[in-house]
């Protein structure tokens, strides 16, 4: 899926140049759910652009699926995350309007109803909790059929108890459809349920946690073989 090498980001800020990224070497594998932590302004978010084609290295290699999306020109990066990448932001990123084109219309709503939001489709986000909001901006990012589903903060806004239905609901979505999810948190909690864990410190990454050949953590008290919603 994901093959990183030597990957590196500077910013400008004033005269003072910021190494976001200092040789990040990483690979994640397909249907692998990855938990990235780390203290605030270290390089966390930078990473999840990168892989998301949000932005662009300042040196390295972002492989995906055998293309490096650090030499791709601006068309096909922006077809991959139109094709492939399923984007969930902590502030959900709601936009108070309706599309009205039929089919997106119809796989909107099928998406909706299937994570429990079928009453709220005439709704607009100042309508809704902050757990519907995050309800609604995982369905917007896998109303696509991504290969790949990004998030940063999800569950940043929320109160713990939808906290874990959030993730509930994430861990079923990534078991159903074997999805590759990369996670960004603060929240220890959220970050042990992954495959990995991996730790940004100082624009540069240590694996801390590493479970892959388990099935991903399950919360308590919620079973197994729930059965998952079907967003497609």
């Amino acid at each position: 899926m994901y093959q990183l090498t030597d990957l590196k980001k500077d910013y400008q800020k004033g005269r003072t140049t910021v190494h976001a990224l200092q040789g990040v070497n990483l690979e994640i594998s397909d249907g692998e759910w990855l938990s990235i932590q780390g203290p605030t302004g270290h390089g966390k978010s930078t990473l999840l652009q990168m892989l998301g084609g949000l932005d662009r290295p300042t040196s390295g290699v972002i492989d995906f699926d055998g293309s490096d999306l650090a030499q791709m020109r601006e068309t096909r990066v922006t077809q991959f995350r139109a094709e492939s990448v399923g984007i969930i932001f902590q502030t959900f990123n709601l936009v108070p309007s309706r599309v009205h084109a039929a089919e997106r219309r119809a796989k909107a709503k099928a998406t909706l109803e299937s994570l429990g939001l079928g009453e709220r489709l005439r709704h607009l986000p100042s309508e809704l909790s902050g757990g519907q909001q995050q309800r609604v901006a995982i369905a917007r990012a896998l109303v696509k059929q991504p290969k790949v589903l990004l998030a940063d903060e999800p569950t940043g806004n929320l109160d713990e108890g939808t906290r874990d239905e959030i993730m509930n609901l994430l861990e079923q979505l990534w078991r159903e459809y074997s999805l590759t999810m990369v996670l960004v948190t603060h929240d220890s909690t959220v970050a042990r349920r992954a495959q990995r864990i991996g730790i940004m410190q100082n624009g540069k990454l240590s694996i801390k946690q590493d479970t892959r050949t388990q099935p991903a953590a399950q919360a308590p008290g919620t079973p197994a073989a729930e059965s998952a919603p079907t967003p497609f």
